[in-house]
């Protein structure tokens, strides 16, 4: 049987982590989506010497385990020794930077995949329209191309941000107290995996459950307009 009194117990201390996971969240969708807007133009270039290390870049993160890449972020970097004596040692010494610097990268390959091919769908016709009208490349892309992009990506970018949130559950293998973190430190206290485990799932469900019903009132507005 459960032990719901554990489970209540618990609850406090596993909601202190929860913090910590929304702030990670935060900074890595904001890292993947400042790098996948360059590596979604990248990726549909014309010009190989942009396109093929795009899509190399894509293949590595979409084609390995995101915890591999965080392993190799924070454990792998340190071992140069050039690493270690530069600046960047201060950020890649930190585990807090490690996983936004990992998610954010694997986050921004999938957000260009998705950013590229909703590109690739727009209109011929809008964008020939908007040139005739005398617009330069940048304005045609900036004010036509990327915001129509970016509506009919969204409802599958809404997916990439819930995947981000439940990826933060990787933060506990590198030292990081998040929502995950705080449940495995409970579990060694009470020995009672069971209970700490299904609250903490309990937590991600309703926080997801509400930001995705925040993520559809926005779909509607963006479909609407």
């Amino acid at each position: 049987m459960l032990d719901f009194d554990l489970m209540m117990e618990v609850l406090p201390k596993l909601w202190q982590g929860v913090g910590m996971s929304g702030r990670l969240s935060m900074l890595i969708l904001l890292l993947a989506f400042v790098l996948a807007i360059p590596l979604a133009f990248a990726r549909n270039a014309k010009n190989r010497i942009l396109s093929v290390p795009a899509n190399a870049y894509i293949l590595f993160f979409r084609g390995t385990p995101a915890l591999i890449q965080v392993f190799l972020v924070y454990y792998g970097t340190g071992q140069f020794p050039w690493i270690r004596s530069s600046m960047a040692w201060t950020i890649l010494r930190d585990p807090f930077w490690c996983l936004i610097i990992a998610l954010g990268m694997n986050g921004a390959a999938y957000s260009a995949e998705l950013f590229a091919g909703a590109m690739r769908n727009v209109s011929r016709g809008v964008v020939e329209a908007s040139r005739a009208l005398g617009l330069s490349w940048y304005a045609t892309v900036r004010t036509v191309i990327f915001p129509i992009a970016l509506r009919s990506a969204l409802p599958a970018y809404s997916n990439e941000i819930i995947l981000t949130v439940k990826a933060t559950s990787l933060a506990s293998t590198i030292t990081i107290m998040d929502l995950t973190g705080m449940a495995r430190l409970e579990v060694a206290r009470t020995y009672a995996p069971y209970e700490v485990f299904l609250t903490a799932a309990a937590i991600y469900v309703a926080i997801t459950a509400l930001l995705t019903q925040a993520l559809k009132q926005l779909e509607r507005r963006v479909i609407k307009h």
